[in-house]
């Protein structure tokens, strides 16, 4: 994976803070190959609980996020129990690694 460990660990800590200890965060799309370069950083956070006004609460953690990661594009996307699930989703939870 190609995050660093202390991007990594503020990351958890961020999402800890944000949304709560129950959350799974997964690292997804070309930051998962260490064989590649560059790229966005692509998470999925999913929510044991409904996501109140999802679209603002993704793009502030992908605010907080960027500004962790050097200001590198963080793309987030939520799974909660009152979303839709995608393919987006699927894809996610089959190519992911968890954080």
């Amino acid at each position: 994976m190609r995050i660093s460990l202390q991007q990594q660990q503020a990351i958890k800590r961020l999402i800890l803070e944000m949304a709560g200890a129950n959350a799974i965060t997964t690292v997804f799309g070309s930051r998962i190959d260490d064989d590649q370069r560059g790229g966005d950083l692509d998470l999925m956070v999913e929510l044991p609980h409904a996501a109140d006004n999802p679209a603002w609460f993704a793009a502030k953690l992908s605010a907080k996020i960027s500004r962790l990661v050097g200001g590198r594009r963080v793309d987030v996307i939520l799974l909660a129990p009152n979303l839709k699930t995608l393919p987006i989703h699927e894809h996610a939870k089959s190519t992911g690694m968890q954080l």
